[in-house]
């Protein structure tokens, strides 16, 4: 599935929210509904939005009251990170959607934060390349190893959490003009 696609299936709130809760538990569009307070009906329609885009699978169907129930997951968060894989197709189309997903989601939880253990990083920076990548390495170990722990919602012992990291370098500025001479520096 292209990176594109990705994008596009991504940009609504709701289905980051299945993402995250799917990578806990493998659960129905009905279960899930019920966990988020969101219809059936609407559960399963981005359920499908997102299996097609290749980022949730069906891992068991269970019979219930005369039919079929899927049950869906997401793992590929929980992947061990690979700094030199190659990422997919770049495109911009559907990123700026994706970005506006992302910041409604990040409101939504922000109502909902309490006290304990966080970090809250805004920076835009020059660093080595070496350290840039050192960077890189450790967020992405750190959440394929937050996706990895994920359990299901309530689960005893378990708290819910949030997290949210975009790490990506940018455009080198054109260089400034020059001052002139007996102009203001």
């Amino acid at each position: 599935m292209s990176r594109l696609n990705e994008l596009r299936a991504t940009a609504h709130p709701l289905r980051l929210r299945l993402l995250s809760l799917l990578t806990g538990a493998a659960l129905s569009a009905a279960e899930a509904g019920r966990e988020l307070d969101v219809s059936q009906a609407s559960a399963s329609y981005h359920l499908r939005v997102l299996e097609r885009a290749g980022l949730v699978r069906v891992v068991e169907v269970v019979r219930l009251r005369g039919g079929d129930a899927k049950r869906y997951r997401h793992e590929s968060s929980s992947r061990r990170y690979d700094p030199d894989a190659r990422p997919g197709e770049r495109s911009r189309e559907g990123e700026a959607e994706y970005v506006e997903a992302i910041v409604d989601e990040l409101r939504r939880r922000t109502a909902l934060r309490v006290d304990g253990p966080s970090i809250s990083t805004d920076a835009e920076l020059w660093v080595d390349p070496a350290v840039w990548r050192r960077v890189v390495q450790h967020i992405g170990e750190a959440s394929a190893l937050l996706h990895a722990a994920a359990r299901p919602p309530r689960t005893p012992g378990t708290r819910p959490v949030s997290m949210t990291a975009a790490l990506f370098p940018v455009r080198t500025p054109p260089p400034r003009p020059a001052p002139r001479p007996g102009g203001p520096a």
